[in-house]
């Protein structure tokens, strides 16, 4: 197909697996957008990829390049469907997994239980050798034990062995070698170190890392692997890009290697997404939503920069402290509130909206596949923000029999009429997701109203108007292919790796040279790895961030730090950096002395990053994508009669009003009285809301 480029991102979700494809004509310039969406097929979720392909119309011979997203890795933690794994750990350190932290959150339950560790103590083995948090051998690797301990996780039918010594982040020679032997007793046998997922300090963190990696590789390096297979087969001839939590695209052997890396990797495309949509249309500061099935997330996204961390937990709630998980992760905050959130009322007639959910089988209770709880969507459909006749985008027939019995329940329980039930339905559901928009917001001292909202996710455009009303935004964005935006954030992401090495350092003179030599090891490391893998070094691009902390604190700050070599001259300006973004989360500072406390460097390059071309139009007015109207009841604002819009005829410059609903296969767009809405140059629609 000479002259054209054809770019495919699949995602690959918990109900749905996601296709979105753009074919750019290099001779025209016109772009040619496809979307689609599969049923998801565990435990053979490449069959749902190969699926969504033949749906889309896409012959995998003719692509250029393809992103790939998947829920494998959480599905397999919060399934316990990993493997029997063994981990091997310095003398005197086996029970660093099961002492844990004492971050229990339910604190006042005598009967409280720390989570259950992954590896059971029977195979958690040790070796003499020690090394100082400076990196100094204190006593010698003895791997003389090394044959019987792999005599025995054989016996017991381990599958994988994660390996994590003291101190391994200041020298990883122990790792390594230990590593190399195990290797040499059992070729066969999956293993991990831990400085190969992260060289930060934290002895318990760092060590269920890198069990919980060693308990999902197989499968996930058998997932991987059958997914290349079955793509070759169908003829694509290159290797796909595998998307990770650190809002990057990794080549699929790395992955592999250290799936870990992609536990998160679903949100973290969408808001990287969100991130470069903001660049594309000139509004860098964003509060991004992605609304799902099951749960809603959310992120703030500061001039342009997503924010990455490696404070990550999986199955942290109020009764439970979870367990950690030391890789770089965007940081989101998710609460169990999604179109299938279901809502109920407690002993005291207090009404509430999740986290339970319907889930896809037997979904709310409109799909008419048996569902008797009222959800958020049976709210929604009920009070006609949802168009009954064009359900799920005419695919399901609604069930509005089974959605009256549902949300007549919850009204009787609360002593109110089925509508009354249904407005308090979407309400609670709105409180909640505002929430958790100013968890990560005015929680960490941004002024929301600064911000604009960007909403996605099959649910994102129903609620997003009342959300930024809420907040006091000025304008909130629904992307064009809001229902499957994730998949298209993978085709804006870059080749990307994160390198954390711990390293301390007092902020005076004297200090910088110690600095700059850390973060041109790393960036040395990059280089090579990127060099291995044909990616040339010229397009490969740094970030540097440093930890921060005042000293005697327990836990840092991070501070991007300007490009160009760290020099004793530069460390006040770097200081002053640190003392501004403390004050700003914490609204305090301190006159104390400043620590590093270790370096966060971001290694990027550009792989076939899409380039989005502004679409055609005919100049026809919005009246032109009209369908009709009907009566909506938006909650707050009472019913108004809402004039309602066809998605897909939508075109840039047309401009309408609210009261009005914009209906798409995917999603449903809910415009409040008084809004204003634009179509940009894109197809995104802007909602600029009533002062």
């Amino acid at each position: 197909m000479a002259g054209k480029t054809i770019r495919v991102a699949t995602d690959v979700g918990g109900t749905f697996t996601d296709l979105v494809c753009f074919e750019t004509d290099h001779a025209t310039g016109e772009q040619r957008i496809v979307t689609a969406k599969s049923d998801t097929t565990p435990p053979d979720f490449e069959r749902g990829v190969l699926n969504v392909l033949e749906k889309g119309g896409v012959d995998p011979r003719s692509v250029d390049f393809l992103a790939h997203g998947t829920t494998v890795v959480i599905n397999a933690l919060t399934e316990r469907k990993g493997v029997k794994v063994g981990l091997i750990t310095t003398e005197g350190f086996r029970d660093s997994l099961e002492i844990a932290r004492g971050n229990r959150p339910d604190f006042f339950n005598l009967h409280y239980e720390k989570p259950k560790p992954f590896v059971p103590r029977y195979l958690r083995r040790e070796l003499p050798g020690r090394v100082s948090y400076k990196g100094v051998e204190m006593k010698p690797l003895d791997l003389s034990g090394l044959p019987a301990i792999v005599a025995d996780f054989r016996k017991e039918g381990v599958e994988a062995v994660a390996i994590c010594f003291i101190h391994s982040y200041a020298d990883t020679s122990h790792e390594r070698a230990a590593l190399a032997e195990l290797k040499r007793l059992w070729p066969e046998v999956s293993a991990v170190a831990s400085h190969q997922i992260t060289r930060e300090w934290r002895e318990y963190e760092r060590s269920n890392t890198a069990v919980l990696s060693a308990y999902v590789q197989p499968a996930a390096e058998r997932y991987l692997s059958r997914l290349h297979a079955g793509l070759k087969d169908k003829g694509f001839s290159k290797s796909p890009y595998i998307m990770q939590s650190n809002c990057g695209v990794d080549s699929l052997e790395s992955v592999s290697r250290i799936p870990i890396t992609m536990v998160e990797s679903g949100p973290a495309s969408g808001f990287w997404g969100a991130a470069e949509l903001g660049k594309l249309i000139g509004e860098k500061n964003v509060l991004a939503l992605d609304i799902g099935g099951t749960t809603a997330k959310c992120s703030l996204i500061e001039d342009g920069e997503v924010k990455i961390k490696t404070d990550y937990w999986i199955e942290r709630d109020r009764f439970s402290a979870g367990y950690p998980i030391m890789v770089p992760v965007v940081d989101l905050v998710e609460i169990g509130n999604g179109g299938g959130s279901i809502a109920w009322v407690d002993d005291f007639g207090k009404l509430h909206v999740g986290p339970q959910s319907a889930g896809a089988v037997p979904g709310p209770a409109a799909y008419g596949r048996g569902g008797v709880h009222a959800t958020t969507t049976d709210a929604n459909l009920w009070l006609g923000r949802i168009n009954r006749d064009y359900f799920c985008g005419g695919e399901v027939v609604a069930d509005m029999a089974a959605t009256k019995a549902a949300i007549e329940a919850v009204g009787q329980k609360l002593g109110v009429s089925a509508d009354e039930a249904a407005r308090g339905i979407v309400r609670i559901a709105n409180n909640n997701m505002v929430n958790a928009l100013k968890l990560v917001s005015l929680n960490r001292g941004h002024d929301p109203r600064e911000f604009t909202l960007v909403v996605f996710g099959g649910g994102g455009a129903m609620h997003g108007v009342a959300l930024g009303m809420e907040l006091g935004v000025q304008k909130v964005v629904v992307p064009a292919g809001a229902a499957v935006f994730s998949a298209w954030g993978m085709m804006m992401s870059d080749l990307r790796r994160d390198y954390f090495v711990t390293r301390l350092a007092d902020l005076k003179p004297g200090a910088a040279e110690g600095i700059e030599a850390v973060f041109a090891e790393s960036e040395e490391q990059a280089r090579s790895q990127f060099a291995a893998e044909g990616v040339d070094a010229a397009k490969v691009r740094f970030l540097r961030y440093g930890k921060f902390r005042y000293q005697n604190q327990e836990h840092t700050t991070e501070v991007l730090i300007a490009s160009g070599e760290i020099n004793d001259g530069r460390l006040a300006e770097i200081e002053a950096a640190f003392h501004e973004t403390y004050e700003r989360e914490y609204t305090y500072r301190l006159d104390a002395p400043v620590e590093m406390v270790g370096i966060h460097l971001v290694a990027s390059a550009e792989v076939g990053k899409l380039t989005m071309r502004k679409r055609e139009t005919t100049g026809a007015p919005a009246e032109a994508a009209l369908k009709g109207h009907r009566d909506v009841d938006y909650a707050l604002e009472g019913i108004h009669s809402a004039a309602i819009y066809d998605g897909t005829r939508l075109e840039p410059g047309m401009s309408f009003t609210g009261p009005a609903i914009v209906e798409d296969p995917g999603t449903t767009v809910v415009v409040h009285p008084g809004n204003r809405v634009e179509i940009d140059g894109y197809g995104n629609i802007h909602i600029h809301l009533a002062a």
